[in-house]
């Protein structure tokens, strides 16, 4: 037996500081504990010391020196190694957090500041509304991205407090499992799949989510455009080098938030990260939809992305669309069934796309693989020679490209062969001056070969740039995924394409056009106003047929037409150089760039990948691909921990498949994300 004394020797006085949200001023607790008492026993003690009659379930404690929260409960402070001098919290586990979204609506919303980013953005999209949670994550903005807003708001009237929609009875704590990810196909539609509205007697998606019709509105429907003033302010003209400062401050999805700094209230942005977008249903989909189509939007309009100008008055053309169906009223008024059905056959193809997956029409595949043979025109660059294309009989086979001489010779020996696994493939279109070009990065053991092929007309163009998007990506012309690739490229070219007999200049509707809200500040200045709202009107005629729903997913489908989709940008340092280098990662390869030209050196493909590895103590990615190349850099722009875990994440991305029914495997994601620091 233990006297007084000796049990007072085996003590000691902890001092708990209790964070108490109905009280402005923190107060500490001095309990006296023994080092085998469990976390649970502390908290225990703490509550009946405060002897406050309310629910502390919720409560927790945060260990402010180790920067860590104390959540298993079982375990003793000796075990956890805490001992007198630990400055401990008692502290809510869910804090309130405002998040901009895509569509720059700002929402503040409860949140855990205790589970890992990836499953606190789960729930955070379950409370939003938004399907594929896996394909979000949080960003923290650079320490000035607010501060032109803030300039902004001190001119305007309207109180800053009337742009945050507030979700404080968001049910985003930790229940049961849940998949917010996944649904079954016998559901109940929760959206209109022409015009994006709730169904009434379905209103959201989920039970529980805090949404009522209104928020859902909010934010499945696009926002009136900004005046070219606000945009004028919001846009910075970026190099290269300035891109890969915005990926810089992407949270650790393996980490809480408060393990990662983020204070109480504290501003994010919550943004799809990984662009794979999984799926698309407009019956499910109008938040998730909707939101893509803004960030693609702002991504066009700020020039975060490159594109073209042609490209550029597509885009214009499609967000006045939208915006004009979204503002009218007449937007309930789709009533005949069969355009629905129709709509929903158009979707259904631009699915296909839009998803990267195959159409469910076995018959499409066929054993024999299809081969084209036509006359191309072809170039090589190469200094102090003028750009002159030579014809040539070309011979599309497999997932290689021959070229010879005359058609007479196709039997003979090739010209030459080329082999367009792993290539990048760029278009180079203009169509009012009927340019049809494919521009072809082919890797080689020094870097990359540049050839420029030209074809005579959009439907040869279209056939041709299908069978080399699929063959980069190892596919041949037999996929399924062949017919709907070559279709939406030629889709994408008639809304280019140009109606010189328009005489919409002068029209009422284009009057009140500001033509200056839907193109980048810098494309603004190039033309006269009427000028633009004419051209713009004229791209108009080629999407003033679609449904509010359809136009988004044209836009989306846009924007993963252009050569940079997709691309997120590091600044990085290759081992054995002596240069910094841009690296870009996509969903399916590795582009080093180069960073004073912006030019491609090399590509490596993800399906080549053997193995990766971070080496911690020097913070230096490493990277086996088959045939023995290996490449290692270290990352200067971000943290190397952020590069590592977006190749993780397309991988771990890349293994869903439409037949999943259960919960996501958030291990494997841990696995493949989390590195072995």
């Amino acid at each position: 037996m233990l006297s007084a004394n000796d049990f007072a020797s085996a003590s000691w006085e902890l001092v708990v500081r209790v964070d108490h949200p109905d009280e402005e001023e923190q107060r500490d607790v001095t309990l006296r504990v023994s080092g085998d008492l469990h976390i649970g026993g502390v908290m225990l003690k703490l509550v009946e010391q405060i002897n406050i009659a309310q629910d502390w379930s919720d409560f927790a404690l945060w260990w402010e020196q180790k920067c860590c929260w104390l959540l298993k409960t079982h375990w003793t402070l000796d075990k956890c190694g805490v001992q007198a001098d630990a400055k401990l919290v008692f502290t809510p586990q869910h804090k309130m957090l405002r998040l901009r979204l895509p569509n720059v609506k700002t929402v503040r919303l409860r949140v855990s500041f205790s589970a890992v980013v990836f499953k606190a953005v789960s729930d955070i999209c379950k409370a939003l509304n938004i399907r594929r949670p896996e394909e979000l994550s949080l960003l923290k903005p650079s320490s000035d991205y607010f501060k032109k807003k803030k300039k902004k708001d001190k001119n305007n009237k309207e109180p800053l407090i009337e742009d945050i929609l507030n979700l404080e009875s968001s049910p985003t704590t930790s229940g049961p499992p849940v998949s917010p990810g996944l649904y079954s196909k016998t559901m109940t539609p929760t959206y209109d799949p022409v015009n994006g509205t709730p169904v009434s007697s379905t209103m959201t998606w989920f039970s529980d989510s805090p949404l009522t019709e209104q928020n859902c509105n909010i934010l499945a429907f696009s926002q009136p455009p900004r005046s070219p003033e606000a945009l004028a302010e919001m846009y910075q003209s970026r190099s290269l080098v300035d891109k890969t400062k915005l990926n810089a401050g992407w949270l650790d999805s393996s980490r809480s938030l408060m393990e990662q700094g983020i204070q109480e209230d504290e501003q994010l942005l919550l943004r799809f990260k990984y662009y794979t977008f999984f799926d698309l249903n407009p019956k499910y989909d109008a938040v998730r939809i909707n939101q893509l189509y803004e960030q693609a939007r702002w991504a066009i309009v700020l020039e975060e992305i490159d594109c073209t100008e042609e490209e550029m008055l597509i885009f214009a053309a499609l967000q006045y669309h939208i915006s004009k169906l979204s503002s009218s009223a007449e937007i309930q008024d789709f009533t005949s069934e069969s355009e629905v059905d129709e709509v929903e056959a158009a979707l259904s193809n631009l699915e296909v796309t839009l998803e990267g997956g195959k159409a469910d029409n076995a018959l499409e595949d066929i054993t024999d693989i299809p081969k084209l043979a036509d006359n191309l025109k072809l170039f090589r660059p190469k200094k102090l020679i003028l750009k002159a294309f030579k014809q040539y009989w070309f011979v599309f086979k497999d997932t290689s490209i021959t070229y010879f001489k005359h058609k007479e010779l196709e039997e003979g020996e090739p010209v030459e062969k080329l082999n367009l696994r792993g290539c990048e493939v760029v278009p180079d279109v203009n169509v009012a001056g009927r340019k049809f070009g494919i521009k072809l990065l082919i890797p080689v053991a020094d870097g990359m070969n540049e050839v420029y092929l030209r074809c005579d007309h959009e439907n040869q163009y279209a056939q041709w740039m299908a069978a080399c998007i699929l063959a980069s990506k190892g596919k041949t012309m037999a996929d399924s995924s062949y017919q709907p690739e070559v279709l939406n490229i030629l889709s994408f070219l008639r809304m280019k394409n140009r109606n010189s007999t328009s005489s919409l200049a002068s029209s009422p509707e284009n009057m009140d056009m500001n033509p200056e809200c839907f193109v980048s500040p810098r494309c603004a200045k190039k033309h006269k106003s009427k000028q633009l709202a004419a051209r713009i009107m004229e791209a108009h005629q080629n999407v003033a047929q679609m449904s509010l729903v359809e136009a988004k997913l044209r836009f989306i489908q846009a924007w993963q037409s252009l050569p940079e989709f997709g691309l997120t940008y590091y600044l990085v340092r290759f081992k054995g150089s002596k240069k910094d280098d841009i690296l870009g990662v996509s969903y399916n390869r590795l582009i080093r760039i180069d960073a004073a030209t912006g030019v491609p050196i090399t590509t490596w493909r993800f399906a080549n990948m053997k193995q990766w590895n971070v080496n911690w103590e020097i913070r230096q990615v490493a990277i086996e691909f088959d045939q023995n190349v290996s490449i290692a850099f270290t990352c200067l722009s971000a943290d190397c921990k952020v590069v590592h875990e977006y190749i993780g994440g397309y991988i771990f991305l890349s293994t869903r498949s439409k037949g999943q029914n259960e919960t996501l495997d958030e291990d494997l994601f841990h696995k493949l994300t989390g590195g072995q620091e």
